[in-house]
C-alpha cells in the first residue's frame, strides 16, 4: 500500500476556503429560497392617475439592481475624474525615467571617456530634475532617491570637467552638490559628502596640490577617513607634500588593511623611513624621529 503526499499547505488552505465559499453560497442560496418561496407580501406604487402593484420579491430586485447601477455610475464617474490626475502622474514617471536614463547615460559617457558629453548629459539631467519638482503638486509624491540622483549628476559632471580641465564647471558643480548634501538625512548627508571629499582630495592631487588634498581628506569622518582608498589618497598626498611621517603612518594603515604585497610594503615603508629620519635638524629631532619607528623599521640594514 502506497500513501500519498502530503498536499502543500497552501494549496490545502484555498482548497478549504473554496469548500467554505461553495457551503456558504448554498446556504445563501437555500436561504433566498425559503424567503421568497413563502412570501406573499406586495408592493404597491401610486403614480396618478396609475397604480402598479408589485411582488414584494421583484421590488426587493429592483431595489438592488438600482443600488448596484448607481455604486458602478458613481466609481464611473469617480475614475472620470481622476483621469488629469493620472495623466498627471504619468507624465511625471515619464520625466523620471528620463531622469534615470540621463544619468545613467552621462555615467556610460564618462566610463568610455567621452567627457563633453559626460557633462552635456549631467547637466540635461539636472534639469529634468529641475522641472520634475516645478510640474508636480502636493498630491504627487517624488521618489526619495532623487536628492542622491541629483548628487550623482554633480559629481558626474564635476568629474568629466576634472578631465575637460574646466575649473569653473567643477567648481560649479562642487559647491552645488556640498550644498545639497547639507539638506539631505543624516545617513544619505554622510555618503554624499564623503564621496565629494574624496573626488576633491582627487582633483586637488591631479594639480599637484598636496595641501588642498591633505584638506579635503582632514575633513572626512574618522570611519570614512580609514578606508582603502581614503588611505592611499592620504599616502599620496603627504608624499607629494614631503610629509614622510604622516605617510608613514599611512602606509602601515595600508600595509594592515592588505593593499600592498608584504615585499612592496616593507620596501615603501624603509624608503619613508629612511625620508623621515632625512628630514631631521638636530639629534632631539633624530631621537624623536627613531622613537616614532616600529621595531621592524628599525631592523632595516640601511
Amino acid at each position: 500500500m502506497t500513501l500519498c503526499p502530503p498536499l502543500p499547505r497552501r494549496r490545502r488552505d484555498a482548497e478549504m476556503r473554496a469548500a467554505l465559499w461553495l457551503v456558504a453560497l448554498f446556504g445563501v442560496a437555500v436561504a433566498i429560497a425559503l424567503f421568497a418561496g413563502s412570501n406573499p407580501g406586495t408592493v404597491t406604487l401610486f403614480w396618478a392617475p396609475h397604480r402598479i402593484d408589485l411582488s414584494l420579491n421583484l421590488a426587493l430586485l429592483l431595489l438592488l439592481a438600482l443600488f448596484g447601477v448607481m455604486h458602478y455610475a458613481l466609481r464611473a464617474l469617480q475614475a472620470l475624474f481622476a483621469l488629469p490626475g493620472h495623466a498627471r502622474r504619468w507624465r511625471l514617471l515619464q520625466k523620471e525615467r528620463a531622469l534615470h536614463a540621463g544619468v545613467i547615460e552621462s555615467l556610460l559617457q564618462l566610463m568610455t571617456g567621452r567627457y563633453r558629453r559626460a557633462v552635456r548629459s549631467a547637466e540635461q539631467a539636472l534639469q529634468l530634475e529641475e522641472r520634475l519638482r516645478e510640474v508636480r503638486t502636493r498630491d504627487d509624491s517624488l521618489p526619495r532617491h532623487l536628492p542622491q540622483l541629483r548628487a550623482l549628476a554633480h559629481l558626474i559632471a564635476a568629474e568629466s570637467a576634472q578631465a575637460l580641465r574646466d575649473a569653473n564647471t567643477r567648481s560649479h558643480h562642487l559647491q552645488a552638490v556640498q550644498v545639497l548634501a547639507r539638506t539631505l538625512p543624516n545617513a544619505a548627508q554622510e555618503e554624499t559628502l564623503e564621496a565629494t571629499y574624496l573626488f576633491a582630495a582627487r582633483w586637488a592631487l591631479a594639480e599637484r596640490d598636496a595641501p588642498e588634498a591633505l584638506r579635503w581628506l582632514d575633513s572626512l569622518r574618522q570611519g570614512a577617513a580609514r578606508r582603502t582608498l581614503a588611505l592611499r589618497l592620504r599616502l599620496k598626498a603627504a608624499r607629494l607634500g614631503h610629509q614622510p611621517e604622516v605617510a608613514l603612518d599611512t602606509a602601515r594603515l595600508l600595509a594592515k588593511h592588505g593593499a600592498f604585497a608584504e615585499s612592496a610594503a616593507q620596501t615603501l615603508r624603509r624608503e619613508l623611513a629612511i625620508l623621515a629620519l632625512d628630514q631631521t635638524r638636530d639629534v632631539a629631532q633624530l631621537q624623536k624621529c627613531w622613537d616614532r619607528l616600529d621595531p621592524q623599521d628599525r631592523s632595516t640594514p640601511e
